[in-house]
């Protein structure tokens, strides 16, 4: 299974709490659109363009290396990890990259439910 994939399965539960949590949706919303200028800085548009899969991959392995070496542990409530990886499963399932190939660039395995 691709990081983001492993990302998405874990945190797109969440999304459920839009609907009732506003300063979470509010600050998942942040979170998206620094992400989104951090991987698009060098883009001149008004609008970013949807993030590679592979850069915003690469983004999310180095945020998850982050939290392994502070030991981070995923909280109850809403902390800046939780938006931060609430974002990235944003923008993965948003821009349609988790149906890309999987991360070994075999499409029939991801297609098939193969992992």
């Amino acid at each position: 299974m691709s990081p983001l994939a492993k990302i998405s399965s874990a945190f797109e539960p969440r999304f459920a709490e839009f609907a009732f949590e506003p300063a979470f949706t509010a600050a998942v919303d942040q979170h998206v659109a620094e992400i989104r200028d951090r991987l698009s800085a060098a883009h001149s548009g008004l609008f970013p363009p949807p993030p590679p899969r592979d850069v915003l991959t690469d983004y999310a392995l180095g945020f998850l290396d982050a939290l392994e070496e502070m030991d981070w542990r995923e909280p109850v409530g809403h902390d800046y990890a939780v938006c931060r990886l609430t974002a990235i499963s944003w923008l993965a399932l948003r821009h349609d990259l988790l149906a890309a190939d999987d991360e070994y660039g075999d499409p029939s395995s991801s297609a098939n439910g193969l992992t």
